[in-house]
This record gives structure tokens, C-alpha cells and sequence, in this order.
């Protein structure tokens, strides 16, 4: 048995950066089910999106509005929009580098329903240096340890209070770890698709241990497919970045025409691209990269341009075979503005919470931005309240006939059962909801 302050199950951007703004004095252990780094914040290609200036409020809010069918929550829009200088300074001090112009100003670029530009990015691997500067900073922290390979199998709870979690460790034991605050940061649910651009051992773990629990869970059947991936039989789909269309690049169908407004929301996008090719009868659309000028190309998105010519594309010369997949979880745990679940104790960040920023259908580049923010208001939220916060233990009496560890020996068999729940809750809500249409 373990004890803690804070235990955070998860390692992308928003567990690193929640772990860095809570208090120093408190301790925190971060635990993540793969290796650190196999986080889909690594995975980011795009960018996060910054108020580029006051008279941008009104435009980059309703580009989130309409991006998300208006069913996003205003408060949760403006928190974001209205933090978004902040957690980019924040993140600048800790040593994130984004592209600059000559002059050495910050260079913005644009992406699909963006009415101008506002993304601030790092090359192609805007994800990556973000997530990695955090890990570094949070490396250097006596107070966070970091256990790899390490799985909440499920959270302890009495009387609608959270104390801790169950977790198997690298050499397959379990353990207890009792703490004042737990925080969900799981990731999304990729894993339970075919086709995905989400590491596959991202299984909705968080979400399964919630209807366990009777936590809370809002809009878990609004699920964002990325429309354009590399087609190709890898077991996880690289994303072309929304970027490169934002920068220019066309979509064709099989005779080589353009049939769409490469700009359009993801979800518009990838409804048209899906219905050609259901007329071409054809596993994919071609996207061309050629309109980008080489050295733009190379300078900006050198990791898509390697990774294709990995898989025997030239994109200066030809163009390359895209399809949707499963990108992005727009539901989750419920939360509200700091974070905090239906259960006490309990809190839930980054893609596996629904604080009901992105609506229905997520503005491209918010991810980031949306998981950064709320992870600070999470830290600010439980370092206000570590003096009413309880630190009482459930007793062994308490434990015993609900929590014995026996129960969780066949660890595989638990998270398949898992898997099959939550994929199971995800079609309850899409059948409710069309019956409600």
C-alpha cells in the first residue's frame, strides 16, 4: 500500500502540466498505463491555438461555436479562449519553442473552419515538443514520481468520495494507493477502433472505472473522426495534419477532381470525403500536398513528409491516398469548470473529461489548449482546498467484502471487460439519441 497527496493516472500534456502547477509541497505520483512518451499528446501535429489579440475574441469564438454545432457550453469556450495567452507564455517558460518569423514575432498559421489564423506551432510535432518540455520539467521535480507500464485497474471509493486507486504494477502485483486527490487523465478511446490515430493502448479506462462508480459521464457518443489519414494496413493511422490543407493542399477524387472546400469542419469534411468514396468505390481520397511550395512543405511538416516517403510517396511529386479514422473523444467523465467530477475527491482532465468545450464536433487545435487550461484550473482548484480537502482513509473494515485484491488478479480480463462496457454505453447513447431525433 501506497500513500500519496495527489495520484494522477495518465502522462500527456494535461496530467505533466497539472502535476507542474500544483503545489511543490505536495506529493504526487503520475502513473501511465504504456511507456511516458505513448501518450496521443506526443502524437499532436497541428498546433494550439492562442488569442492572437483582442479583436480576435469574437471570431475564434464562434469559429468554436459553429465547429461544435453550438452545443458547446459558452462559459467552458470563453474560459479556454480567454487562458490561452497565459498557458502559452507558461508553456514558453518552461522551454516550448514555436515558430517564428523573421522578425522573431510568433508565426500563426490556419486550419480547417478557422476564420483566420491564430495556431501556433512547432514544425509538424507541435505535440511532441510541448508534452516532452513538460516531461522534462516535471523530471526535475523531487516531489513527482512517475511509474511507466503501471494500470489503474479501478478507484477506490466510499460514500460517493474518491481515496485512491487500485493499480498492477510493472511486474503484474497489486497495489493500493490511497491519496487526497486522484486525477483522471486517461486519454482518449482509440483503442477500440479498427482504425485510429490514437496509440491502441488507449482503451477508455477512466470511463469504464466512472460506470463502475456511477460517475458521472456526458456525451460519450460524440466521437471525432480525423478525415484525412495516411491510408496504408499500420496498425495505427498517421495523421496527415490539418495543417497542410490549411496551407493549401487539395483533395481529389479518383479522376483527380477537387469535389469538397478542404477547409470545412472535420466533421462536414469527412462525411464528403466518406460519401465519394462510397461513388468512386474507392478505400480512399487522394490529397495533394504539391500547391505547398517545397521548401514550405520540408520547413513545416517535415514529419509528414518523411513518414510518407517512408511508405513510398514523393508528396513534391505526387500526391498520397488519405482516409478518416477514428482522431478524437469530444465526450467523457463530466466535469465542471475546475475539473472536478460527480464523486468528491475526483477529478478529470485532458481528453477523457467533457468539460463541454468542443461541442459535437471539435475545432482543430483546440485539444491542446482545452486539456492545458482546465489541467490549471484542476491544479488551482485542489491547492485551494487541500485544507478542507478529507484526508481520511477508508478502514481496512470499510474495504474488506468490496475491495479485495483477488478480484483484480486477471488484470487482461478485467480491461477486456472494460472495453466491451464502454463500447456498450457508446452505442446505448448514439441509439438514445437517435431515437430522440
Amino acid at each position: 500500500m501506497q500513500k500519496t497527496d495527489v495520484v494522477i493516472v495518465g502522462s500527456g500534456c494535461s496530467g505533466l502540466y497539472c502535476a507542474l502547477k500544483l503545489s511543490p509541497d505536495q506529493n504526487i505520483l503520475i502513473i501511465t498505463k504504456s511507456q511516458v512518451e505513448n501518450s496521443d499528446s506526443f502524437l499532436a501535429q497541428g498546433g494550439i491555438c492562442m488569442l492572437t489579440d483582442d479583436s480576435d475574441y469574437d471570431s475564434y469564438f464562434e469559429d468554436t461555436m459553429r465547429a461544435g454545432h453550438y452545443e458547446n457550453d459558452k462559459k467552458s469556450v470563453d474560459i479556454m479562449i480567454r487562458s490561452s495567452r497565459h498557458v502559452v507564455q507558461d508553456l514558453m517558460d518552461y522551454g516550448v519553442e514555436f515558430q517564428r518569423n523573421p522578425d522573431g514575432s510568433l508565426a500563426f498559421t490556419r486550419e480547417g473552419a478557422h476564420s483566420r489564423k491564430r495556431i501556433l506551432f512547432h514544425e509538424d510535432l507541435t505535440g511532441k515538443e510541448i508534452t516532452s518540455k513538460l516531461l522534462a520539467q516535471v523530471k526535475q521535480c523531487p516531489n513527482i514520481t512517475i511509474m511507466e507500464n503501471t494500470t489503474m485497474l479501478d478507484i477506490i471509493s466510499t460514500d460517493n468520495t474518491c481515496y485512491g486507486i487500485v493499480m498492477e504494477k510493472p511486474d503484474h502485483t497489486l497495489e493500493e494507493v490511497f491519496a487526497q486527490t486522484t486525477i483522471l487523465a486517461t486519454g482518449g478511446i482509440g483503442g477500440l477502433y479498427q482504425h485510429s490515430t490514437n496509440f491502441p493502448h488507449l482503451t477508455g479506462d477512466a470511463l469504464a472505472v466512472a460506470l463502475r462508480h456511477k460517475v458521472e459521464l456526458e456525451n460519450i457518443d460524440y466521437i471525432q473522426i480525423h478525415p484525412t489519414t495516411l491510408y496504408s494496413q499500420e496498425n495505427r493511422s498517421f495523421l496527415i495534419s490539418e495543417s497542410v490543407r490549411g496551407e493549401g493542399a487539395k483533395l481529389y477524387n479518383k479522376n483527380m477532381e477537387r469535389f469538397v472546400d478542404e477547409l470545412s469542419p472535420r466533421d462536414v469534411l469527412t462525411e464528403a470525403i466518406l460519401a465519394q468514396m462510397k461513388k468512386d468505390q474507392t478505400d480512399y481520397v487522394w490529397e495533394d500536398l504539391r500547391p505547398i511550395p517545397a521548401e514550405e512543405l520540408q520547413k513545416h511538416f517535415p514529419n509528414i513528409v518523411q513518414h510518407c516517403r517512408e511508405m513510398g510517396y514523393d508528396v513534391t511529386r505526387e500526391c498520397i491516398p488519405v482516409v478518416p479514422a477514428q482522431h478524437y473523444f469530444m465526450g467523457g467523465i463530466k466535469v465542471d469548470y475546475d475539473s472536478k467530477t460527480s464523486m468528491g475527491q475526483l477529478y478529470a482532465i485532458g481528453e477523457t473529461a467533457c468539460n463541454r468545450v468542443h461541442g459535437k464536433n471539435r475545432l482543430a487545435s483546440n485539444s491542446l489548449l482545452e486539456s492545458l487550461v482546465f489541467a490549471d484550473r484542476a491544479a488551482q482548484s485542489i491547492t485551494a482546498g487541500v485544507e478542507t480537502t478529507s484526508s481520511r482513509h477508508p478502514t481496512t473494515e470499510e474495504i474488506l467484502g468490496r475491495l479485495y485484491l483477488r478480484n483484480y488478479e486477471n488484470a487482461d480480463a478485467l480491461e477486456q471487460s472494460y472495453q466491451e462496457q464502454v463500447k456498450q454505453q457508446i452505442h446505448k447513447e448514439q441509439q438514445s439519441r437517435k431515437e430522440v431525433v
